[in-house]
């Protein structure tokens, strides 16, 4: 157990320097990778802390009361991130999703979304955002999300009976909180609400049904993610993954769904709508099915490092372009040329190479790769 958490903190704390080139990268609104994807998603993670301990991202035997979390000198200001949020919207951003952690644990986190709601793509429409929560504080602080410009929601809850979830949140949280913030935040319009089922064979995935159940006409759109190998701590086996095609299966046995096409390209759930008409659900299958081909997403965490996949092994330190040293200072215009050099390079497909392996194959260079808590999911 110490063993893994001093491998997590360094992790944490190693990035490599970040160039900031001499020829410039104007910011034009469209900013393409190696492989040609678009930059239009941005994941920002407020906070590296949880009060839930789930076994898939944050488990209690890592995440003790001896886990040295970031201290707060070291998370990103809201000036700075709404600073690297206007440079990343002008290189062709359009959505941001707040993360952490539990975002809601940052503290006057409205003030941020404050900040966020005054700015508009590069073609003057507003910003899409968005934040994922467990939705423990969601009853509290819904309205004021809402005030201070949130759009809408997404709820993580991993069982609709209450001692599967207390077990898997290892706080003993119950399932009734977790449906009292999504019946408020419906009432005051953070919509549409997205619901994340985090689905572990032999640990929940006997309530994929009674989730669709639930949330069958109720307006709320029900996701499935494949359990994921995010990270160092959770232990991930590959004989633990239910495939997308199996929750579907089950769902389709008791209400019959057929396939609908994707909202935009790079969405990285795969739609499906109830035939009596009862709403949509969706499947990510990060897995069994990689989406990397058209992954247009950047995560950037709670201390300032982008990082271009979810399975990355290091990010690249933006916070020391934004606070300088003693030997230099960067301008906005040096910054934006920095991440879209950083951008061009970009060449990740893990979820792809992994799928051309043989199950619990390991990939990469050997290095542990970021916790999911750290930069979000």
């Amino acid at each position: 157990m110490i063993q893994k958490t001093i491998n997590i903190k360094d992790l944490r704390q190693l990035s490599p320097g970040v160039l900031v080139p001499d020829l410039a990268f104007p910011a034009a609104g469209l900013l393409s990778d190696s492989l040609d994807r678009p930059l239009r998603d941005l994941r920002i993670s407020v906070t590296d802390r949880c009060n839930f301990r789930c076994s898939y991202c944050m488990p209690s035997e890592v995440f003790n009361k001896d886990y040295a979390f970031l201290p707060q000198t070291s998370l990103l200001s809201f000036e700075e991130i709404a600073r690297l949020a206007r440079i990343f919207i002008a290189h062709g951003v359009e959505k941001i999703r707040l993360t952490g952690g539990e975002p809601l644990l940052r503290k006057n986190l409205e003030v941020l979304i404050e900040m966020l709601a005054s700015m508009t793509t590069v073609a003057g429409k507003p910003l899409d955002i968005t934040l994922t929560t467990n939705a423990s504080l969601l009853a509290k602080k819904a309205q004021s999300l809402k005030d201070a410009g949130l759009q809408r929601v997404t709820v993580s809850l991993d069982a609709m009976d209450d001692t599967i979830f207390r077990h898997m949140n290892d706080v003993d949280f119950p399932v009734a909180d977790v449906l009292h913030g999504i019946e408020v935040a419906n009432k005051v319009g953070l919509l549409p609400i997205k619901i994340n089922m985090v689905v572990k064979r032999g640990t929940n995935d006997q309530e994929i049904v009674p989730m669709a159940r639930h949330f069958r006409h109720s307006g709320n759109v029900l996701r499935f993610i494949e359990y994921m190998d995010v990270g160092a701590t959770n232990g991930w086996r590959m004989d633990e993954v239910l495939p997308s095609a199996q929750v579907i299966e089950r769902i389709n046995a008791e209400f019959p769904v057929a396939a609908i096409d994707a909202n935009y390209l790079g969405e990285t759930a795969e739609r499906w709508r109830y035939a009596d008409g009862g709403g949509e659900i969706g499947v990510i299958s990060s897995v069994t099915q990689a989406f990397c081909s058209d992954c247009n997403r950047a995560r950037l965490s709670t201390e300032g490092k982008l990082f271009l996949c979810l399975f990355a092994s290091q990010g690249h330190d933006l916070r020391s372009l934004l606070r300088g040293d003693h030997r230099a200072k960067f301008s906005d215009e040096q910054i934006s040329s920095a991440i879209a050099h950083i951008w061009h390079k970009r060449d990740d497909r893990y979820s792809e190479l992994r799928a051309k392996l043989p199950p619990d194959t390991q990939i990469g260079d050997g290095k542990k790769r970021v916790e999911m808590s750290y930069i979000g999911g």
